[in-house]
């Protein structure tokens, strides 16, 4: 019988520093009273010139990691979800790998927007079923802040930053994640995207100049687009796991606007307080966003083991999908984990490594 995939670890990082709409209010012609009115959020994280996608998503791994008490030798993947990684190669994932010490684990990022927590969590999930893949780690990161073009008000007050991870283990009772739905329409390619810095408009002056390098949005088209898939991706995940809508304990859906929160919540016909919600604090951070908000929902009591869980989204590309889960918490009977000592020893395994590849190098070239 094929083992499931069990949540067993999470954690969340998101930076100190603090932009509220009164602050906003001093950059661009807004007032805190129309962001709340249209958004639901009050404020937001602004990642520092020391913090990028790869140590935010690093300091929530090390915490997902301590609280399945999982050593991160014994993993097998990562997965970094991100729209805004730290370079376009190499993977964020390879450098979280190698700064948290896992060091056979293979690493990759996913992009599919801030769709791409959900389906990240769907292939780990999957490797986990297929017998290949015995422990997971699956991580949404952003830094989102430096994509934004701050003179524009209707972005600028949307987006922040974070970081939150799951650990999977496989496990043969039921349980973690049931089903997931993955979903995508690139007709509406344009509706959400950042344009400038691919391979179609390289980097330039002219790039630069026209702002291609920052989030460009269709509100409307992408606020219609939303309220609709996100229900229908809800439904659909929970008949898939054989069960009904009654029997979900809390729906998690991405923090991206309150009013498409509340109208996705009166299409599936649940009221709003059985979806947790925490835009007022920080934004919408894309991929951050679920893992984020379940962090939180375990500590306020909101989600607790053996409760059934929908995690629902959608993005850019377009994207959309939705996950149910059991969650599970940390496998009994297993030692806690020291993640100080696990950075500590992989930023001196990767001194090492650095330094023998070097040495390699120069005996390669003394022999030509």
């Amino acid at each position: 019988m094929s083992p499931y995939a069990h949540i067993t670890g999470w954690g969340m990082a998101v930076p100190e520093r603090v932009l509220t709409n009164h602050d906003l209010a001093q950059i661009v012609d807004t007032s805190d009273e129309w962001i709340l009115e249209r958004t639901g959020i009050r404020e937001r994280r602004i990642a520092s010139d020391e913090q990028t996608t790869a140590s935010l998503a690093t300091d929530a791994a090390l915490k997902a990691l301590e609280m399945a008490r999982l050593n991160p030798a014994n993993l097998d993947l990562i997965i970094v979800a991100t729209s805004s990684p730290e370079y376009i190669f190499p993977a964020t994932a390879c450098l979280v790998q190698d700064r948290i010490g896992a060091n056979r684990a293979g690493a990759f990022d996913l992009m599919a927007a801030c769709t791409g927590f959900i389906f990240a969590l769907n292939i780990a999930a999957q490797a986990i079923r297929s017998g290949d893949v015995r422990s997971a780690l699956v991580i949404g990161a952003e830094t989102l802040s430096r994509l934004v073009d701050w003179k524009d008000r209707n972005t600028c007050i949307l987006f922040g930053d974070g970081a939150g991870a799951f650990v999977l283990q496989a496990d043969p009772q039921r349980g973690g994640l049931l089903s997931a739905v993955m979903r995508s329409d690139g007709s509406g390619s344009d509706l959400l995207s950042v344009p400038g810095g691919g391979s179609r408009h390289p980097a330039t002056l002219e790039t630069v100049e026209q702002g291609w390098h920052y989030i460009q949005m269709k509100g409307r088209e992408v606020f219609r687009f939303a309220t609709r898939v996100m229900a229908q991706a809800t439904q659909e995940a929970v008949e898939n796991a054989q069960l009904t809508m009654e029997d979900i304990a809390i729906i998690i859906p991405h923090q991206a606007n309150m009013r498409i929160i509340e109208a996705a919540a009166r299409s599936m016909r649940v009221p709003i307080d059985r979806c947790y919600v925490n835009i007022e604090s920080y934004g919408n951070t894309s991929t951050a966003s679920i893992p984020i908000a379940a962090c939180e929902a375990v500590q306020n009591g909101r989600l607790k083991p053996g409760d059934p869980v929908v995690f629902v989204g959608f993005g850019a590309g377009l994207t959309w999908g939705a996950a149910v889960a059991q969650w599970t918490g940390p496998f009994p009977g297993t030692r806690p984990g020291l993640p100080v000592r696990y950075r500590i020893y992989a930023r001196l395994r990767s001194l090492l490594k650095r330094l023998l590849r070097r040495i390699d190098a120069l005996f390669l070239w003394s022999d030509d």
